[in-house]
């Protein structure tokens, strides 16, 4: 019976350019993940996806059929494809956290069902553990796959509409102010204020090169000038730098004159309700639709007529993966003083283990104890993976039947402890 080795060949690799141009190898991995998600394989978007992966340090991983059929694509054609690059996590108290990043992963269709993903991911988080990180994350085309590799979903987003045909009104005055801005001249704004939302909330996630493009007045793809773009930008005060933006778009529906919100990072409160308040006094607009709205939104309490705004979608955003559980646990702050112990199960072996929990002036430090210690609490990796960040509580998890209590109270404990003291939130796609 053949085995994985005999059928196939996994290459791992650093992307590169030559003459300006994606390298064989570097080009046909591209074009392979173009076919997983059903995405053009425009040249100049192939070129953009190297730049951007080359900016970000990513390392490529291809798995190759040995004997492909002929007729068929070559031989250097991956038919599994997966890239993983460091970036940080805000896990609370502006604590950020280098963790690995894993993106671009299919597996083509007529090669499914043979082990490969079990392969790539198994593979690769363990290299990544093995290299210091302590997490893992990554946000997912089905909300069915990762769980079994220990991921769990951390964060969510909404999906919003607002009714523009009524009148558009905040109950609070905002305070600064907000001006047009080009969208072409966003890169000297959007880093600076990005990097302010970033170290202020946890949940975020660094972003990576290629946003450089939408802060240029370009496709986020090709680096192609889009035309439909438009930008604002909220001051606090006179002459201070700007802290926060909005970049937009107008689109048709069928009779419906369609505001759509790209980018927003609003770091403050200001910055937030002056974007909305200004989008919201647009003319000839009968619907507002921003698809990466927090779940515990401001806006909706803000607004007059709060039932003219609707969520019309939720989805997990975020997965998060705890390899190393000891180091994970101790890099976030917390909530409120105490001590746990947990006994996590890991198929995978990484967070695998019974650890205790101490924390002190909402310093926390985790260390493994023995087996046979009395655990509070006993949950899954991927359960600890959706309750690290505090975005789901444990008591909630535990309603869920994700987590048994052992201690009377632990829960409730629990609860207190992971809490944040800001929403969980992140606007970065990877």
């Amino acid at each position: 019976m053949a085995t994985f080795d005999d059928d196939y060949v996994v290459r791992t690799f650093s992307p590169s350019l030559v003459d300006g141009k994606p390298d064989q190898a570097t080009e046909a991995w591209l074009a392979a993940t173009r076919i997983g998600f059903h995405e053009d394989s425009d040249p100049d978007s192939v070129r953009e996806s190297a730049i951007g992966a080359i900016d970000d340090g990513r390392v490529f991983t291809g798995v190759y059929a040995r004997n492909p059929v002929a007729g068929s694509l070559g031989d250097d054609w991956p038919v599994g494809t997966y890239a993983g690059y460091t970036k940080s996590i805000n896990v609370g108290g502006g604590a950020l956290v280098d963790s690995y990043l894993v993106s671009d992963v299919t597996v083509r269709a007529t090669h499914r069902r043979r082990g490969m993903l079990r392969h790539l991911m198994t593979d690769r988080l363990a290299a990544a553990a093995a290299s210091g990180h302590a997490l893992a994350a990554l946000t997912a085309s089905e909300s069915t796959i990762y769980r079994r590799f220990g991921f769990g979903p951390a964060t969510r987003k909404r999906s919003i509409v607002i009714d523009r045909r009524s009148p558009f009104a905040l109950l609070a005055q905002p305070g600064g102010r907000v001006e047009m801005a080009s969208p072409t001249e966003l890169a000297t704004v959007a880093p600076r204020v990005f990097a302010q939302f970033h170290a202020t909330t946890p949940g975020s996630v660094d972003r990576q090169g290629q946003y450089a493009n939408a802060y240029n007045g370009l496709d986020y793809g090709t680096a192609k000038p889009d035309k439909n773009v438009r930008a604002a930008i909220h001051v606090p005060s006179p002459g201070a730098p700007a802290d926060g933006y909005v970049l937009y778009s107008m689109v048709s529906d069928g009779p419906l004159s369609v505001l759509k919100v790209g980018d927003l990072v609003a770091p403050t409160r200001d910055a937030f309700l002056g974007l909305w308040d200004f989008l919201g006094a647009i003319d000839l607009v009968d619907e507002i639709r921003w698809s990466r709205a927090p779940v515990e939104n401001p806006l909706l309490h803000a607004l007059a007529g709060s039932r003219d705004l609707k969520t019309v979608g939720e989805s997990d955003h975020v997965w998060l993966r705890v390899l190393d559980a000891p180091a994970a646990l101790s890099a976030r702050p917390y909530g409120h003083d105490g001590s746990l112990t947990l006994r996590v199960h890991d198929k995978l072996g990484h967070a695998d283990g019974t650890f205790r929990l101490d924390v002190t002036d909402g310093a926390g430090h985790a260390t493994r104890v023995g087996e046979n210690a009395p655990a509070a609490l006993e949950l899954d990796a991927a359960t600890l993976a959706t309750l690290y960040l505090g975005g789901v509580s444990a008591s909630l998890l535990g309603s869920a039947g994700l987590v048994a209590e052992h201690r009377q109270g632990a829960l409730g404990e629990a609860t207190r402890m992971f809490a944040q003291d800001r929403p969980v939130y992140g606007v970065t796609d990877f």
